[in-house]
């Protein structure tokens, strides 16, 4: 079964893309052409796939991919932002990750752009005050992903979470747009206080492998963390951190860290 290919006049890049290379991969591997039928061409859209990849994914013997699938749809019907969203992480990958080679790899194969998604779909139920079936959202990210988000917290577009492993998102937590991070990230509190009480991540942010951000404080924008670093005190804009507590080492070394992905740490002044 064909994809319904829009007109010219409805053409969408990022989708019309996704399905040439879809189609390109179940010439290269036809065992493959099940499954990328299933979670590409068989939709007229990159919303429809993407309800279905999300459905597909957090489905368990609780709650079932019907269900799943009719929330999804109805959130990307309410809300267009999401998916616009979706397209931007989506090419962040691309553009960032040396793994990815082409657009339809993070919607069938890396759980850090599926985790994002998922947490998105969290993220609206929790704003329409579906609070239960937000919290469902974030059990099955973890479960699945290994990704815990609170459904509150506030994450922009352009986001890449590589290899998203161990990544954990507290509840007042807000991550900007364009931010790039690495896996077993934190961004927590530092105790049991029940108020504003999470990191606050400033645009073009990068967060290396097993850094640590905690309390209530700010990461200016295009700011660098070093791996493993623990930050406790305010970064200011376009610095570089690292260390426990982290420090200031340096510039940022860059205008926009989270783009260029270079974690290699310069002359400490």
């Amino acid at each position: 079964m064909a994809h319904a290919k829009p007109s010219l006049t409805e053409i969408d890049p990022v989708w019309h893309r996704i399905c040439e290379e879809a189609e390109s991969a179940i010439a290269a591997e036809p065992l493959m052409g099940g499954l990328i039928h299933a979670g590409v061409l068989h939709h007229a859209t990159f919303e429809g796939a993407l309800a279905y990849r999300m459905s597909m994914k957090l489905a368990s013997p609780e709650m079932s991919e019907q269900i799943l699938r009719e929330i999804a749809d109805a959130a990307y019907l309410a809300a267009p932002e999401l998916t616009a969203a979706a397209r931007a992480d989506l090419v962040a990958i691309f553009d960032r990750d040396p793994a990815c080679h082409r657009f339809v790899q993070p919607l069938l194969f890396f759980k850090g752009f599926q985790a994002i998604q998922a947490y998105r779909l969290g993220h609206w139920l929790w704003q329409s005050d579906r609070r239960d079936l937000a919290y469902f959202v974030q059990m099955r990210v973890s479960e699945i992903f290994g990704v815990d988000i609170h459904p509150a917290a506030q994450i922009g577009q352009g986001i890449m979470i590589d290899h998203a492993h161990s990544i954990v998102i507290g509840e007042t937590a807000i991550v900007g747009d364009n931010v790039s991070m690495l896996h077993s990230v934190t961004l927590g509190g530092t105790g049991k206080e029940d108020d504003d009480r999470h990191p606050k991540i400033g645009n073009g942010v990068l967060i290396g492998a097993g850094a640590k951000v905690l309390g209530n404080i700010t990461v200016g924008h295009c700011s660098r963390i070093a791996a493993g670093s623990v930050v406790l005190a305010e970064v200011p804009p376009m610095k570089t951190v690292a260390g426990v507590p982290a420090k200031i080492v340096g510039e940022a070394g860059c205008s926009q860290p989270s783009m260029t992905m270079d974690q290699i740490l310069g002359t400490v002044d």
